[in-house]
């Protein structure tokens, strides 16, 4: 039988998973904007995406763009396929760390 430990250290562990999956989802999406459409890149200041000096207002400018799904009408196949991608993998993320909250808010009230 599991314990309630054992099924949030694999909520844990599968969020963690995703969490990198979505990054690299996200570095591979950037890397193919600044060829498809630099303009996009720019305004998201894709080089500075992931570094310290990144500023959150672009990077939710670019998490707006893939949650109203603006990338429809682009001419570059790929570049919709990433947009998707990551879109997908965000929400999955989004779902996956609500539910180790919510793990961690029985884990509390349990023990």
């Amino acid at each position: 039988m599991m314990t309630i430990t054992a099924l949030f250290t694999a909520t844990v562990i599968v969020c963690a998973i995703n969490i990198v999956r979505y990054f690299s989802a996200l570095r591979t999406l950037l890397a193919v904007m600044r060829t498809c459409d630099p303009h996009l890149y720019q305004q998201v200041d894709g080089a500075g995406f992931f570094t310290p000096r990144g500023r959150p207002a672009m990077q939710l400018q670019l998490a707006r763009y893939l949650y109203e799904r603006r990338y429809r009408g682009h001419h570059e196949y790929e570049f919709i396929f990433h947009c998707e991608r990551v879109r997908r993998q965000f929400i999955l993320t989004s779902a996956l760390c609500a539910a180790v909250i919510i793990a961690l808010a029985g884990l509390l009230i349990l023990h």
